[in-house]
């Protein structure tokens, strides 16, 4: 066994020593908390929100530091990351809107801000996706990867969403480091925008799909391919395998057959594979 606390020991030496998870967790749940989630009512004094965003600050400058302990430029990752947030707030605002607007079920704007794990999926990517842009892309992963494990949704930080994105349920998806999504785009459950090929020497190309603006996309569809793209003001119904380009205004839907007899006495014999 002394061999192999050796080999343990050695790898702790030769890999970057980073922080603890849940440092980064509350720092992404307090950020999201004085944005989104009116949980405080001391929030709505301007005196907090500036002494809040000052201590937000400080944990993101130590974050940056702990990913790159030799980044001489963590203050100014700093404030380009929290200048940048007014625009973030503004854009995932504006899609939660947008999913209000959609979903019939949503009594509230209140309530998909605080409730609806589409939304919160959604703004984490709006924040990783800077951070992923400021080429702290280990920090951006593990952002990131803190939305997937809360809301079993998969935004990589590398992908480009347009404006007035929503995700409805939003269960299983998944949406890969190319893909490039227009605005005023809708996805459901269970949807893949993902790659043909996972070839580790095809990791600098384009890989994923391209949804352009005003597209429905249904539940568990799947679409592959870097150079398939999906026209403007299309709607992929649920269940689709797509993996060749499709022109703007198509329908395309997977032909299911259901039939439904009589079970007595039942005309045919039925095997189960179970």
């Amino acid at each position: 066994m002394k061999s192999f606390y050796q080999e343990i020991a050695q790898q702790h030496q030769d890999f970057l020593i980073l922080p603890k998870k849940k440092l980064i967790h509350q720092f992404i749940d307090e950020l999201f908390s004085v944005l989104f989630s009116n949980t405080s009512k001391s929030f709505g004094n301007v005196t907090i929100i500036e002494e809040k965003f000052t201590e937000l600050e400080i944990q993101f400058n130590e974050l940056v530091l702990d990913f790159e302990p030799k980044n001489e430029r963590s203050q100014q990752q700093t404030k380009t990351f929290f200048e940048a947030l007014p625009n973030l707030h503004k854009k995932a605002l504006s899609d939660a809107k947008t999913i209000f607007a959609k979903d019939p079920a949503a009594k509230s704007l209140e309530e998909v801000l605080y409730t609806y794990p589409g939304f919160f999926a959604i703004a984490i990517y709006r924040f990783s996706h800077q951070i992923w842009k400021q080429d702290l892309k280990l920090l951006a992963r593990t952002i990131s990867e803190y939305a997937h494990s809360k809301t079993s949704i998969e935004i990589h930080p590398g992908a480009q969403i347009g404006d007035e994105f929503a995700i409805d349920h939003g269960t299983g998806i998944v949406i890969g480091e190319t893909v490039i999504i227009g605005n005023n785009v809708q996805i459901y459950q269970g949807v893949t925008l993902g790659a043909l090929s996972v070839k580790k020497g095809e990791a600098s190309i384009k890989r994923h799909p391209t949804i352009e603006n005003n597209v429905i996309i249904y539940a568990n569809s799947t679409i592959l391919g870097g150079q398939t793209t999906v026209g403007r003001d299309s709607i992929i119904g649920g269940n689709v395998w797509l993996t060749y380009t499709i022109p703007s205004n198509s329908v395309v839907y997977h032909k299911n057959e259901i039939r439904v007899k009589d079970n007595n006495p039942f005309p045919e014999p039925i095997f189960y594979s179970i």
